[in-house]
């Protein structure tokens, strides 16, 4: 047997075993990932519209889900099980609606209605019953945690077994005592003691490689769970986490990178050709490349997108070097004290804060103000059948506007809200007004660069500096989204790169940048592994993954559309190979560098 066609069947054969506790399935009703069953059995001598709205799509308009007909008929209809649904069953010659309720259905789970009229008064009810127990969704993540909570354990492990390689040296070491045959010996100490320390921050790799780890993740589908997913509209979900991760340690390393630099006496015209270049290089690859797939056909400027990933880290990188090679050349006197010495790190560089608050100046002003044809001035909706369906062609407000303006249709025609809300208009969460939150989060990461420069072996300082950093940020997103996903000034929406999304995402960035900087570069408790390799080579894991990503032996074709299990499987394995590749480059000390 083929070793590919035994893989498969021995994971079909532990779906088929897992999930059997769920009963037998239906014939004619089989659902798939994410999706349940949901019978209406109506017992009135009427028909019943079931109409319907997930609780996440914000003050959508009911959509049509099945009409029953009367006197003991029966209709089914699959539902999706990602978020709460609210309800409703209305009567057609009555026009009242009988029966109302809120539930969060489970996945392959069968469900019934039984609509009918009430034993104790003459009004209809609906009673729930549950035909087939749903499956565990979440037992493929629970399986795949131990897994790589045993090789992560394996990993730590290894190493120890193997510096005793010869147990006779371990036994004369533990019994003997002689000097020479010491594992601990002074020589060793010696040898310890006048190594230098690594110059390199291992943190900042690792962190840029753990934002690098998910992004692959969640972009071969993160198992199909939802929350690995981007939210549809407003809402945070993990991969609305990893981009601004990334651009916040685009920054700090600018501010590291050119401050190195700068004191080699490079000159401020070949720090420009060199920022220059990467930009164009950057650019290049995320139109020629990251754009255009075999599948698309010849290439063509008609599909073509204009915004993307690589275009935004593209521009953003170049205002953020333009900030540090002009303004960035003070240094913080700790000695000298002032009255504004514990915000010297801000007073020094008050121009590329002035250029900062212009931006976001810029960004506010005409998300509030620019008015937009047919929708209200300010608007921050999805538009679709969101706010009641009043404005349907108004998906992202002044952000989509502009973007749909300046590239027409040479944008992303697949946003995340199309399936919700069910829009009609393209809109690239990559677009031109989202850039300038892009660089405000990107200067928030140059924030963190001087700190770690100018308090460097001061580490009480950095982690005391960080942790401010955070309570203010994540406090200014918390009045801003007022603790709510659409309730708020401004709520927290990773597409239109809201100022809130920037501010809760900068909190969340100095946040975990502290915690690794402590546990890495403080104590020393860990290496920064497996992370620290596809953040030492992420350029190369980011285009190869994009590039070669959906192709063997990355991913292949899924036959079991039923659960999560063979999806995760693919995703991890897709993940964990170019964690591996990345690895292996290390090794041979390949690093792409633009």
């Amino acid at each position: 047997m083929e070793p590919g066609r035994f893989l498969q069947t021995c994971l079909t054969l532990l779906i088929l075993i897992t999930s059997s506790c769920g009963g037998h399935m239906e014939s004619g009703h089989a659902v798939k990932m994410d999706q349940a069953l949901l019978t209406f059995h109506n017992q009135l001598d009427h028909e019943v519209h079931i109409v319907y709205t997930s609780d996440y799509c914000y003050k959508c308009v009911y959509q049509h889900l099945v009409s029953v007909k009367g006197s003991n008929n029966n209709a089914s209809a699959v539902i999706s099980t990602k978020f709460t649904l609210t309800v409703r069953v209305e009567s057609q010659t009555r026009n009242v609606t009988v029966c109302r309720w809120s539930q969060t259905y489970e996945e392959g789970g069968h469900y019934s209605v039984w609509i009918q009229m009430s034993d104790a008064a003459s009004n209809p009810s609906c009673i729930h019953t549950v035909d087939k127990r749903p499956n565990n969704v979440y037992l493929p993540l629970l399986v795949a945690a131990l897994l790589l909570a045993i090789i992560a354990l394996l990993f730590n492990v290894t190493p120890y077994i193997y510096r005793s390689r010869r147990t006779s040296k371990f036994i004369k070491t533990i019994c003997c005592q002689v000097p020479q045959y010491s594992v601990d010996n002074d020589g060793a100490h010696a040898d310890e003691a006048v190594k230098p320390k690594p110059t390199r921050l291992r943190s900042l790799d690792t962190f840029r490689g753990f934002a690098l780890t998910v992004m692959v993740f969640v972009n071969y589908g993160g198992g199909g769970y939802w929350f690995f997913q981007h939210a549809p509209w407003n809402g945070l979900t993990v991969a609305d986490l990893v981009m601004p991760w990334f651009v916040f340690i685009i920054g700090t390393s600018v501010v590291l990178a050119f401050t190195s630099v700068q004191r080699r006496g490079v000159r401020i015209l070949q720090l420009l050709r060199k920022l220059t270049w990467r930009t164009v290089v950057l650019l290049t690859l995320g139109f020629c490349f990251l754009n255009y797939s075999p599948r698309d056909g010849p290439l063509s400027w008609s599909w073509l997108r204009i915004p993307g990933v690589l275009q935004r880290l593209a521009f953003t990188y170049f205002v953020l070097s333009l900030l540090q090679t002009f303004w960035g050349q003070k240094e913080i006197p700790l000695r000298v004290h002032h009255w504004w010495n514990p915000v010297q790190d801000v007073v020094l560089y008050w121009p590329q804060w002035l250029i900062i608050i212009l931006l976001e100046t810029l960004w506010l002003c005409i998300t509030f103000l620019l008015p937009v044809p047919n929708c209200p001035t300010g608007y921050l909706g999805a538009g679709g059948i969101g706010e009641n369906g009043l404005y349907p062609n108004c998906t992202g407000g002044a952000a989509g506007y502009i973007d749909r303006w300046m590239f027409g249709d040479n944008m992303y025609r697949y946003p995340t809200c199309k399936e919700m809300y069910h829009t009609t208009q393209p809109f690239d969460p990559e677009g031109i007004l989202g850039t300038i939150n892009s660089i405000v989060m990107g200067f928030l990461g140059m924030q963190a660069g001087k700190i770690i420069i100018f308090y460097k072996d001061i580490n009480i300082h950095i982690l005391c500096r960080f942790l401010v950093w955070a309570v203010i940020l994540g406090i200014s997103a918390a009045i801003l989204s007022k603790c709510t996903r659409d309730g708020g000034f401004i709520p927290v929406n990773k597409n239109l790169w809201s100022l809130s999304y920037v501010m809760c995402l900068g909190c969340f960035s100095f946040l975990l940048l502290g915690a690794v900087y402590f546990v890495t570069d403080v104590k020393g408790w860990w290496g920064g592994q497996p992370f620290i390799y596809p953040g030492m080579n992420s350029i190369f894991v980011y285009v190869g993954h994009s590039l070669l990503g959906f192709y063997f032996p990355f991913s292949w074709e899924m036959l079991l559309q039923e659960n999560h299990w063979e999806w995760l499987l693919q995703s991890l394995w897709g993940t964990t190979l170019w964690v591996l590749i990345a690895y292996l480059l290390y090794r041979k000390k390949f690093f792409l560098k633009i």
